[in-house]
């Protein structure tokens, strides 16, 4: 219906707009609108829509939209036909002005002026007005895109035109990184990297203790073979008359759960209690002394004219073993190692070899020796009250010398010589390892002090197989190693079970560090340097495997477990 005084509706979509209005700083000609619909070659900005629909619907006076838009259209073709140009200018100014108001959310439910074209529909050359940033908000790029082989960008900007250009439906992470100009490939040393290498480490860590770890039938078999043995041993020792004092003291890394792999190794020790010996140093480090009894057992003084022989006591303990043995046809006695203070007796259980090092030792109960008053520093870790109660317990004496047994010093052998041992300590300390009395309890945190052994202990082992000349490494050299590290680092928070990687590396770096300056002084007496007998290209060779392996990600690791490095 016609006529001035009655508004009519346009019969075009493109006429259904609102009421222009020339002082309005965002509106925008309908020429613009109707070029970009007849020409089909750019794509309207979707913030365009999104800013029409922020203005309240209004009903327009139809004779004055079509004077106010035939008026525009004239000035704008003129425009347009002068100075083509002028889009891509009229487009910044737009997004300039468009950028300065602020969108309300409840506008755009009130009006749908026109269906929007398909986002994924883009056709080349394309002019991109904006990209939709991961926040929400319109980012106005200004760049006129070419056919691809022509795009030249912003470094800056580079990855984000890649990304609308090739698919812009990817989700919000890949949109975020590439609004920041990053692409996805990391380069060597980024964060991402690096926490993707730490995690994999940790996985080897957790997967290598898994493998290590003994199945509870195989520790109960073996056990039960070992006690029953162990049993008839001392029943059949205490008929002697040189030994029949013998008791039993269970040592070793079986007893302080940190054996690894198979239950195939045991140390049990047979202590002999003497009430007053004199002892004196042999030689000068403090582990090794010469015994004298002043009032002991009856038996054992057939073993001493100036002292008592560890030699001779224990040439004589091993011949009673032996007999013992014969009568165990599933036993076998292996042959004396010079220096060794065990008897060692090997059994098969199930296909596998079982190992077991029975060890006589004399069980002194008296004052700590001199040698041990700067050892054992565990009164920041375990506290002044566990250090004193730990040194009103006995030590222990072992028949085993260092170097050759006919070197003489004051008169004496080295073969005849003592050596003193606190393993009976060494296992109490890792049953109770932590700052905290509920460490490794239940309801308690625990901690990676065991594991880090535990891995320590298998990389020394997978070493020694790769070379030979490493064998005069033991597991002992570890456990000091971890002693000391548990003194420097005394908290339970330091050794945090999720911190099993961080605190693997830093125990290698310590035992590292100790093989390069040749010195590894014994946790009780540090007088005493347990590395002293090993020569120092040895031990930079344990190093710098150590070192390799820590720096390429433990391939050897890998490789035990059939992973490819």
């Amino acid at each position: 219906m016609g006529g001035r005084g009655k508004p009519r509706r346009a019969k075009s979509p493109n006429l259904n707009l609102k009421e222009f209005n020339p002082e309005s700083p965002v509106s925008l000609s309908p020429t613009t609108f109707e070029e970009e619909e007849q020409n089909e070659t750019t794509k309207r900005p979707k913030k365009r829509d999104q800013q029409q629909r922020k203005q309240p619907e209004e009903k327009p006076c139809a004779p004055k939209a079509v004077r106010g838009r035939t008026t525009k259209h004239s000035t704008e073709e003129a425009n347009k036909q002068q100075d083509v140009p002028a889009d891509s200018t009229k487009t910044k100014t737009y997004s300039a002005r468009k950028n300065s108001k602020e969108t309300t959310p409840g506008d755009a439910a009130h009006t749908q002026l026109k269906p929007e074209t398909p986002k994924d529909i883009i056709k080349a050359p394309l002019k991109i007005s904006k990209v939709k940033a991961p926040n929400g908000k319109a980012e106005d790029l200004n760049t006129e895109v070419q056919p691809v082989q022509k795009i030249k960008t912003e470094p800056s900007t580079a990855a984000t035109t890649k990304s609308a250009a090739a698919n812009t439906t990817r989700d919000k992470t890949f949109a975020n990184k590439a609004a920041c100009g990053r692409t996805e490939a990391q380069p060597d040393g980024s964060e991402e990297f690096l926490t993707g290498r730490a995690e994999d480490k940790e996985k080897v860590y957790r997967m290598i203790l898994g493998k290590l770890k003994i199945k509870k039938v195989d520790r109960s078999k073996a056990a039960h073979v070992i006690n029953d043995f162990i049993k008839q041993l001392i029943e059949y020792l205490k008929k002697s008359e040189s030994f029949k004092e013998v008791e039993q003291l269970r040592t070793g890394s079986y007893y302080e759960n940190l054996k690894i792999s198979n239950p195939d190794e045991f140390d049990v020790m047979l202590p002999i209690p003497v009430a007053r010996v004199q002892i004196d140093p042999f030689g000068t480090n403090g582990a090794f002394y010469s015994v004298q009894l002043k009032r002991g057992p009856e038996p054992l003084l057939k073993f001493q004219k100036n002292i008592l022989s560890s030699y001779e006591m224990l040439k004589d303990f091993r011949e009673e073993v032996k007999t013992f043995a014969k009568k165990q046809s599933e036993w076998k006695l292996t042959r004396k190692k010079p220096g060794c203070p065990a008897v060692t007796l090997t059994t098969e259980i199930e296909s596998t070899t079982i190992s077991l090092d029975v060890v006589l030792c004399l069980e002194v109960r008296s004052s700590w020796p001199q040698f041990t008053k700067d050892g054992f520093k565990i009164e920041r870790w375990l506290g002044k009250k566990v250090r004193q109660d730990h040194k009103w317990k006995p030590f222990y004496l072992v028949p085993k010398y260092e170097g050759k047994g006919n070197v003489e010093k004051d008169g004496v052998l080295a073969k005849e010589a003592w050596r003193v041992s606190f393993s009976h300590i060494e296992k109490d300390i890792m049953k109770n390892h932590g700052s905290e009395k509920t460490c490794c309890e239940k309801g308690g945190a625990s901690c990676c002090r065991k594991d880090c052994l535990k891995l320590l202990k298998h990389l020394l082992h997978l070493c020694k197989e790769k070379n030979s000349d490493l064998d005069k490494f033991c597991s002992y050299h570890v456990k000091t190693t971890l002693f000391h590290a548990c003194c420097s680092r005394t908290k339970d928070n330091e050794w945090k079970a999720s911190d099993l990687s961080r605190c693997f590396e830093t125990l290698l770096q310590d035992f590292e560090g100790y093989l390069r300056n040749g010195e590894l002084s014994n946790f009780f007496i540090p007088s005493q340097n347990l590395l002293s007998d090993i020569a120092k290209s040895e031990c930079i060779t344990l190093a710098d495997c150590i070192k390799e392996q820590r720096e390429m990600g433990f391939p050897v690791f890998k490789q035990d477990l059939g992973i490819s490095p």
